[in-house]
């Protein structure tokens, strides 16, 4: 439980730092994201999940 609570705190730090350090550009992202069609943001989030279980498998040998 301690190295998941360790984990899920740096994901939460990695995804907090370009709303931290760049607010503006974060902004014109989120308007570019609402634009996209559903299909390519599934798309783009199953590449995500494909390279996260990727990376975990490789830290994990």
């Amino acid at each position: 439980m301690k190295f998941f609570l360790c984990v899920l705190g740096m994901v939460m730090v990695v995804e907090g730092l370009p709303y931290f350090a760049f607010p503006e550009k974060m902004k014109f992202w989120v308007h570019k994201i609402l634009e996209m069609p559903d299909n390519a943001l599934r798309k783009f989030g199953f590449v995500l999940i494909l390279v996260g279980l990727g990376l975990v498998y490789i830290g994990k040998s």
